[in-house]
């Protein structure tokens, strides 16, 4: 969790380069997550993580952050359902966890400890994205 002394630093600061300006079609969520790359990582809440987690942005840098915050509250609701950022995490590429073995183990020993009536409150199909996660082996560097 190093990662967390930068929390004073904004993700166009530690993920290079800058962003520009969305155009002016742009989406909404484009839109916000240049937003959020402007930042300071200390002041992303949950709903900004799964947002930017979602999007796979910066995903080295907003992991650490996200979990820390499931580790307290797996089902922690950051802004459409009870789980959602447990939910965005659990479905970033597998090539994204490899930067943090032990970040991984802790999320994992979190989700296998979580009750049934928590796993059976979340959406169609999570419940297998969560075993799929589990389940899913070390790299094998």
């Amino acid at each position: 969790m190093d990662r967390l002394l930068h929390l004073g630093r904004t993700l166009d600061e530690l993920d290079p380069p800058r962003w520009a300006t969305p155009g002016s079609d742009a989406t909404r969520l484009v839109r916000r997550v240049h937003e959020l790359r402007r930042v300071p990582l200390g002041e992303l809440g949950p709903e900004d993580l799964r947002t930017l987690i979602s999007q796979q942005v910066a995903l080295s840098h907003v992991l650490p952050l996200a979990v820390r915050l499931l580790l307290d509250e797996p089902m922690l609701d950051a802004c459409f359902y009870a789980g959602d950022l447990l939910l965005a995490a659990v479905n970033v590429p597998a090539s994204a966890w490899d930067v943090f073995p032990d970040l991984r183990t802790r999320l994992r020993t979190v989700i296998v400890a979580l009750p049934d009536v928590a796993v059976a409150i979340l959406p169609r199909g999570a419940a297998e994205e969560l075993t799929r996660f589990v389940a899913r082996p070390e790299s094998l560097h």
